[in-house]
Parts: C-alpha cells; structure tokens; sequence
C-alpha cells in the first residue's frame, strides 16, 4: 500500500462509491484472454476486526474492504492473480491474510508482517509456512516508511532480520520514504542474497524538485543491485488529495525503465489506497500509459511476467 504524502501509510480492497475522484486517465479497453494480468500489491481490511490508525485523516478508506469488493475491477481488468499485502505492524494479521489466500483463489501470495529485529524471527516464518495457507507466504514487509531513524534498515539486529528472510526463500517489500533510499541502497549491496523489492517506486516527491532529483538519483543506484526489483504501484495518490499529472506519472516510470528495465518492474494497485484519487479502472489504465512505449513482451513481464518469477506465483 501506499501512502499520500500526509498520511503515515495507505492501501487496501474495494473503490468506494463514496469517493468521486478527477479521471486523469481514461478506463482500459477490454483486455484480451491471452494478456491475463497478476496485481502485485493490494490490501483488505475489516474495521470490525481491528482499526487500521494509518487511515485517520483519509475518511474514505474508514471502511472495511474486502475481496467481495475487489473481484469487479479485477475481471474488468483481467487480473488473474494478486499479491495481497499487510497494512498493520501486529502479528495477527498474517495469520488472517494466509487463512484467506487458503480461501480465495485470486490470492497467488501474501506479504506479511513479523518482527525483522526479533531473535527468534527464523522460527516465526517457519511457523507462519505451518499455518493454514502457509504456502502462500511469499514475502515480509515492515513499514520502514515509519521509523524515525533513516538508517533504520542499517541496524545490525535489522540485517541479521532481513538475511533470515532471505534464508527462508522468502523475499521483502521495501517500504520507504524517499529520504530513506540511501540506507536501502546500502542494504541490498549488505545482503546480496536476498530478494528485494521497492515498494511504490520510493514514494516520490510530487512538488519537489530538488526532492525529486535526488530521489531519482537514488533509485537509479538502488537499481543497480540486481537483487532489486521495483513495484509500478501507489503513484497515483502522491499527489493527494489532487490528482498526479499523467506526464508526471510517465515521468516516474521512465526513470524506473531507466534503472530496472521492465523484466525487474511489476504492476500494483494498491488498492484500495488509490481510491483516494482514481478507480482501479484508472489506476490499470495509468499504468499502460506508462509503459506504451514498450513491445508486448516487455509488457507481459511488467503486468504479469516479474511478479510471477519474484514472488514465485503458482499461477
């Protein structure tokens, strides 16, 4: 999930009618069978089960989405299979998020939570694999987004986390601010062996321009890792509560090609955070805009093909 640059950290399940966000792009034409798609990052969530205290201040997503929600925009975009992503730092949420891959079919993975400086982090995973759904672990992800120390992924107690991760075949989601990409950049040359991907490109800065050059920057040097991949996923909301520039959101993408190249790029709604400002209709057609510049091959991996090999989706 992403987050707005006011909030402290967005994403989940269906478009509330309650939000009437401005159209920046036009909805997708019908895609064809043999151009099935794989969403990469999407949450859900029930307010009756817990709150969800990242929402305060964003009163359309103070609501419970769910899977029932999702399934529409997801067959009118031929999405076939979905990474469902944790929202929430407690350790009963994963549990929940394996029950319900176990349940619903569209659910190819699920992204976590466990503690990264735990000792005992190698014996957590193994018993999340144990669970009901435990196969469908396929990634671990800590909002780092939300740690005041810059260099909190540099810690050692966080690396030893991070290599038990990648020892248990597993990969993680980076969750980050921009001013925090330097610490990740250090931390995926640290721990070669371990799968990363770059959440929400980074989260870059929309009306910042020194920001933005320097968060280019230091993409483009994450990316230099090969262990790397990157999410074209929660750019519509950097904006919010306005709407981003579709030459603004070509832009971003560019420089992702630049540095990553569409076989590490993988499409995300991140649904439902990008209900604060377009439908997943428009949030699907956004991301073919994006990358129409590239051949049918390029973009199978983009929308299906990277998810499917990082994650290592039964599909």
């Amino acid at each position: 999930m992403t987050e707005p640059p006011a909030a402290t950290e967005p994403t989940a399940a269906t478009e509330p009618t309650a939000v009437s966000a401005p159209s920046t792009v036009s909805a997708p034409a019908a895609v064809p069978p043999s151009t099935a798609r794989v969403d990469a990052h999407h949450h859900v969530w029930d307010l009756a089960v817990r709150d969800q205290p990242w929402t305060a201040g964003l009163a359309p997503l103070r609501r419970s989405f769910g899977l029932a929600d999702l399934r529409p925009a997801a067959r009118r975009a031929n999405v076939s299979a979905t990474v469902l992503v944790q929202t929430i730092t407690v350790p009963e949420e994963t549990p929940e998020m394996l029950a319900l891959a176990a349940a619903e079919p569209l659910i190819a993975g699920v992204v976590g939570w466990t503690a990264l400086d735990s000792p005992a982090i190698a014996d957590t995973l193994a018993e999340l694999r144990g669970l009901t759904g435990g196969g469908a672990l396929v990634g671990i992800r800590h909002q780092v987004q939300e740690e005041p120390d810059p260099r909190w992924l540099c810690r050692p107690e966080v690396r030893r986390g991070l290599a038990a991760v990648g020892a248990a075949d597993l990969a993680y989601d980076l969750l980050l601010t921009a001013g925090q990409l330097p610490a990740a950049v250090e931390t995926v040359r640290a721990l070669p062996e371990v799968r990363f991907v770059l959440d929400h490109a980074g989260n870059p800065p929309a009306d910042d321009q020194a920001a933005a050059a320097a968060w280019r920057r230091d993409v483009l040097q994450l990316a230099r890792s090969e262990n790397v991949t990157v999410k074209l996923s929660g750019l519509v909301t950097r904006g919010y509560p306005g709407p981003v520039p579709p030459d603004l959101l070509r832009s971003w993408a560019q420089t992702l090609l630049d540095g990553f190249g569409p076989g590490r790029m993988m499409f995300g709604s991140d649904w439902p955070v990008c209900t604060l400002t377009s439908t997943y209709d428009e949030v699907v057609a956004a991301a073919d805009d994006a990358v129409a510049g590239l051949s049918p091959a390029e973009r199978e991996s983009v929308f299906a093909g990277t998810a499917t090999r990082f994650y290592r989706l039964a599909r």
